[in-house]
């Protein structure tokens, strides 16, 4: 689809042409550019000193605006990244098995999710031996709030390699959903990766508080 410089995009050229220093006014440049440029299309492919014939052009701001086509067609050129969907403990298990099933210590990861349960961004947030005095539910919401999450699973891994729940385990998870109902913010589930299987604590009946 072409792209006709109508006043919306005149007026984001404009702003463009601001940052570029000496010559006329911005806004009749832009003008000036669209009549003779009427799509974005035939304004990217001119050269710099096509647009310096332009009333009110410099060299600074025709290599400026060509930059920020540059930028823009690279944006569009990029392949887009899929973002993970997750809806259940198996999701989360595919997602981080082969990265948690054999280390050596305990990993404490939160899976960030918006309303439709796609991932907005994984956290680290212990490391070590796993106890409710250390997982503490204020450092698990602060990420929470400050990514806007709407809900969110925990996931930590037994180097053990049996993901059997402790009873340390169960006290996390209960303290993670008590403090979800007070911050709005619910834990969907708190998954433990074994070597080769998972248990979802919310199955188990552990988090139905």
């Amino acid at each position: 689809m072409t792209m006709v410089l109508d006043r919306s995009v005149e007026s984001a050229i404009a702003r463009l042409l601001q940052i570029g220093g000496r010559g006329g006014d911005p806004h009749e440049t832009a003008r000036r550019l669209s009549d003779v440029y009427p799509t974005l299309r035939a304004l990217s492919q001119a050269s710099v000193s096509d647009l310096c014939q332009i009333e009110g052009m410099t060299k600074k701001k025709a290599e400026q605006l060509l930059a920020a086509f540059a930028i823009g067609l690279r944006y569009v050129e990029e392949p887009k990244v899929e973002t993970p969907t997750i809806r259940s403990p198996q999701d989360a298990y595919e997602l981080l098995r082969d990265e948690l099933r054999l280390l050596n210590q305990e990993h404490f990861i939160c899976l960030y999710l918006n309303t439709k349960n796609q991932l907005i961004a994984r956290k680290t947030l212990f490391v070590g031996g796993l106890n409710s005095s250390i997982v503490h539910p204020r450092d698990v919401f602060r990420e929470a709030l400050k990514l806007s999450a709407a809900c969110f699973i925990a996931v930590h891994n037994h180097p053990s390699g049996d993901a059997t729940p402790s009873r340390e385990d169960i006290e996390v998870s209960e303290r993670l959903v008590e403090a979800g109902h007070i911050v709005g913010i619910a834990c969907l589930d708190h998954v433990i990766i074994g070597e080769d299987h998972y248990v979802s604590m919310k199955q188990r009946g552990y988090m139905n508080g």
